[in-house]
């Protein structure tokens, strides 16, 4: 068995290559990237929501195109289209919170663990997109020749997020 540590939006990238049979990833991040790999197990940690947020009091204009501040372009995207909106996306990487406060968008769609930092900054909670939390994930390949140690691990992993929970 060899591990080696990766940046986490990296994970999926190097699992679907098969350069690692198994990683960890977050929910956000498979939803995001969508790769080509097995999610194997809900590993009940790092858990939060994605979430659409606005500043308090916003009242939306269901006519206009939405101007959405994100990280998450792709599953921004993909949640307003199914809802049949109009977006125009703008792309941040930290920060996202400042966007509707500075008028550069009418909503975020972020990552809310807490709230702490939209209550900070006079924002709320508009809708949940999805739960996120940390999932093992397996190469497709991997699995398919290596799938008894891999069930062996996930497994393990299942039995101790049983008991912890």
């Amino acid at each position: 068995v060899r591990y080696f540590l990766v940046k986490p939006w990296d994970v999926p990238v190097y699992v679907e290559r098969g350069v690692a049979d198994i990683g960890v990833a977050g929910k956000d991040i498979i939803t995001e990237n969508t790769p080509d790999v097995y999610e194997l197990l809900d590993l009940k940690m790092g858990k939060c929501r994605m979430c659409v947020c606005a500043e308090n009091g916003y009242v939306d204009r269901p006519g206009s195109k939405l101007r959405v501040a994100t990280k998450f372009v792709n599953t921004a995207k993909s949640y307003y289209s199914s809802l049949g909106r109009g977006i125009e996306v703008i792309k941040l990487n930290g920060s996202i919170e400042l966007a509707p406060l500075m008028n550069m968008s009418d909503v975020i769609v972020d990552l809310v663990e807490t709230g702490t930092t939209l209550k900070e900054n006079d924002m709320g909670v508009v809708t949940v997109i999805a739960d996120i939390s940390a999932r093992l994930i397996a190469n497709k390949a991997s699995y398919r020749f290596k799938r008894d140690e891999i069930d062996k691990i996930t497994s393990l992993l299942g039995e101790l997020i049983n008991e912890n929970n």
